[in-house]
């Protein structure tokens, strides 16, 4: 059985904003096994990046705050180190892919010069030893005439390539676990399938645990091992991905995958739609925060917000209501 590397219980940050105090991150808890693939799911401010970014400490702070919760890292709580401590660890030991490639790199430095610094920062190597390993990890993700490459900027790589780099410069210190938010957004299909089919050519070849934050639940079925669906600042169905897509539990998420095409389905039909609008979290939800959108609804839904409980072996779920029979768990 695959050892824990990474272990995080009870998360909680909130950012101030002059509209008032958003609770973005409301108790979040996951577990990540040395090389497994995790894949964190959810529509546009459930907490997704954010939950992984405290992780890192990378949320800024004012106007962020990390007001609880642990992240077991090698018997350490990374959210207790300081800031040379967690230094070392992001880059060195967990690395992050960032969405947007063009704004997470330098435009006025080289490909070359960006490449050096985690290596020179968590490795000591010569220069020498630098470009030979640049020239290795521009090679590994696929670039082409990578010595010449490294004298480029980065606007004079295509979007696809610029994602490269930023998996290779992640790669470039053997992490551990690599942190990738939303990483094929912005990128056109084909190149997405690209950089998926790179990245778990990657996990296989260097036994990486890896975080795939996205909202896209085909890339979901392709890469992940586990599923952790978010909403509303919490996990509310935690599965593996195959039962997931077999037998979503929660209501947000068969809505999720009734929004899907069905590309078998012998007969046209509309696409699923969840009604409503996602939470405004001023307030930290005390009840289900997706009680309003939800047609399985129960008085209690209004009233307590239920925890993640088992409902088969690896999965749990976040809900009062028992969505094949319409009653109460």
């Amino acid at each position: 059985m695959a050892n824990e590397l990474l272990n995080v219980q009870g998360l909680e940050t909130r950012f101030k904003t002059p509209e008032g105090l958003i609770h973005a991150v409301n108790g979040v808890s996951f577990h990540l096994k040395e090389g497994e693939t995790l894949g964190v799911v959810g529509e546009s401010g459930c907490g997704k990046s954010v939950s992984m970014l405290s992780v890192l400490k990378l949320v800024p702070m004012p106007p962020g705050e990390i007001v609880a919760g642990t992240a077991e890292f090698k018997g350490k709580d990374l959210l207790k180190m300081t800031n040379e401590e967690i230094r070392q660890v992001r880059g060195g030991q967990i690395a992050m892919v960032f969405q947007d490639p063009m704004t997470s790199l330098n435009p006025v430095m080289t490909i070359g010069k960006q490449l050096e610094e985690p290596l020179m920062l968590h490795l000591g190597l010569t220069k020498a030893q630098v470009r030979s390993r640049s020239i290795e990890l521009l090679e590994q993700v696929g670039i082409p005439r990578a010595a010449e490459r490294l004298k480029d900027y980065p606007h004079q790589y295509s979007g696809g390539m610029r994602q490269r780099v930023m998996i290779a410069m992640a790669l470039s210190c053997n992490p551990q676990i690599l942190i990738a938010d939303e990483p094929t957004t912005a990128l056109d299909v084909t190149i997405q399938a690209q950089i998926v089919e790179l990245v778990i050519k990657l996990r296989e070849q260097l036994g990486m645990a890896i975080v795939w934050i996205t909202h896209d639940l085909g890339v979901v079925a392709s890469i992940a091992h586990r599923v952790a669906v978010m909403y509303g600042g919490f996990i509310i169905e935690e599965a593996n991905v195959k039962d997931l897509y077999k037998s979503p539990s929660h209501p947000y998420t068969i809505g999720l995958l009734g929004s899907l095409p069905q590309i078998q389905a012998q007969t046209r039909q509309r696409l699923y739609s969840i009604d409503g609008m996602p939470p405004v979290l001023y307030k930290k939800p005390q009840a289900c925060p997706f009680a309003p959108r939800c047609k399985w609804v129960l008085e209690r839904c209004w009233h307590e917000n239920p925890r993640l409980e088992p409902v088969g072996e690896g999965h749990r779920v976040a809900c009062w209501a028992d969505t094949k029979s319409g009653s109460e768990r």
